[in-house]
């Protein structure tokens, strides 16, 4: 087996024992890389002499033994991540030439571990879509089917991991961008709970739905990235101060007597079939192993896109309003004064999903309707939180798809915008609702493309969806196989 198909928990013993070394693990995914991301596009930067640099610092750290989880292992992130020295564009035309000047949290808390950053990743711009379609770089192809989408807008991070370009990646989840890529791209992607994982030195799109998350191959490494970027930071005014659990360590408790919900709002008439048989088929699994299942309502679930596409492009307007060519964004000024300049700039800068959500979010917080959408929307938001909070006084975790097809086709629904907002129709309510869900990969479609189930956790409940998604994954070997190279 070629040292790009291993895993972090596999990884870590062949280095530990010394039988690879962190600059041949670098090097062997550098070329891996220039082989197949010309098919792929999961790369908008590459980072190939600070990776092998810092590869040796790995090795160096390895001979003293003073080794952490991560340390020597090549990853890569989302290009949202701000990364010092490293270019970091969001896919945006208007940062494509920003080198920040500091690191954010997450990525000093892998750097500290000796994690080796291999590059950063495609992407939605600004994480605004579901498909990767919408990146001033080009679209990313799905590793499984190059026609297909990977899913947004974590669509690099996923379709990286998924043809073993990294180990592991970081995504963000602002309405379903680690899930759903996850599911159409087989590999497991965790949203943490809001407040879970730190903010500081990651691009907002909507502040109070994003988080940070990690994309792997199997549940295992999910858990020890968690672990890695997990924790309270002051420089985040959102971050929760509680402890973080050992994941790794709870992994094999089992999920006998574990009550799972299944609520009835998700199994909807025109599911796709193939999405239908592949989660019976992982309920009966969890049955097998001792779980019980219980039939929960979460009766709020049809206002859930409504509301999102209200609080979220009314929070991009907001964020967004900084990139104007003379605080952050490439300038266009052809000398016709400031507010030409500005228009000019943003024209210039932003792509047309991204100029489409700033107008709703601006229509949305504008006089005379603010009340009538967003203070709505956000009354709304609340009931939809209080209906999870309720399902989980009668269960441990619910069961639900991630989506309600396979990855589509790629330019399927870019003429139809409605469409493309209702691919995220399983994944926005767990936004909306603060809490954690991920997708775990439980079979595959008739055409050959992965289908994921998402567990959703009552809050800071990451343990638990980690618990069951380990032992659904033990018992089956859908997360072994391989896209096609």
């Amino acid at each position: 087996m070629a040292l790009t198909d291993l895993t972090i928990h596999e990884l870590q013993t062949l280095l530990k024992n010394r039988e690879t070394s962190s600059r041949e693990l670098t090097r062997a995914f550098l070329t891996h890389i220039a082989d197949t991301d010309p098919h792929i596009g999961a790369y908008i930067t590459t980072c190939e002499a600070a990776a092998l640099k810092n590869a040796d610092a790995a090795d160096a750290r390895l001979t003293e033994g003073n080794a952490d989880a991560l340390t020597g292992i090549p990853l890569a992130l989302k290009d949202i991540f701000i990364t010092e020295g490293v270019r970091t564009t969001c896919a945006s035309q208007i940062l494509s030439n920003f080198v920040p000047p500091y690191d954010g949290t997450a990525v000093s808390k892998l750097k500290a571990q000796g994690a080796v950053l291999l590059g950063k990743l495609n992407m939605d711009e600004f994480a605004m879509g579901s498909s990767n379609e919408n990146s001033a770089f080009g679209s990313v192809k799905n590793p499984w089917n190059r026609d297909c989408v990977p899913g947004g807008s974590s669509g690099g991070s996923a379709a990286c991991v998924a043809s073993r370009q990294a180990v592991a990646t970081l995504g963000t989840d602002t309405g379903g961008s680690i899930r759903q890529p996850a599911s159409h791209c087989g590999v497991v992607g965790l949203k943490p709970t809001y407040g879970r994982v730190s903010r500081y030195g990651v691009i907002a799109y909507a502040s109070s739905l994003d988080q940070v998350g990690p994309l792997t191959r199997d549940v295992e490494d999910c858990a020890i990235m968690l672990g890695a970027v997990a924790g309270y930071d002051p420089a985040d005014s959102t971050s929760i101060n509680l402890p973080v659990p050992d994941y790794q360590a709870s992994l094999k408790q089992g999920v006998k007597g574990l009550r799972i919900g299944l609520p009835k709002e998700y199994f909807i008439k025109g599911l796709d079939a193939d999405i239908q048989q592949a989660i019976d088929s992982a309920i009966a699994t969890l049955r097998d192993l001792g779980a019980e299942t219980v039939e929960v309502s979460l009766p709020h679930t049809e206002y859930a896109v409504a509301c999102y596409y209200l609080i979220a492009t009314a929070e991009a307007s907001s964020n967004l309003a900084r990139y104007d060519g003379i605080r952050f964004g490439q300038r266009v000024d052809q000398g016709r004064g400031l507010i030409d300049m500005y228009m000019q700039s943003r024209a210039a800068g932003f792509g047309p999903e991204v100029k489409r959500r700033i107008m709703l979010g601006t229509y949305a917080l504008s006089s005379g309707y603010y009340d009538a959408y967003y203070l709505k929307a956000q009354k709304v938001r609340t009931l939809i939180r209080q209906d999870f909070l309720d399902a989980f006084n009668q269960v441990d975790v619910i069961l639900t798809p991630v989506a309600p097809t396979p990855a589509f086709r790629i330019a399927e629904k870019t003429a139809d915008p409605l469409q493309m907002y209702l691919s995220d129709i399983f994944t926005i309510p767990v936004n909306l609702a603060g809490t954690c869900g991920m997708s775990v990969p439980c079979g595959f479609s008739r055409d050959g493309l992965p289908i994921g189930m998402q567990l959703i956790g009552r809050p800071f409940g990451e343990e638990t969806i980690l618990k069951a998604a380990y032992a659904h994954e033990q018992a089956t070997d859908w997360h072994r196989r391989s896209a096609p190279r």
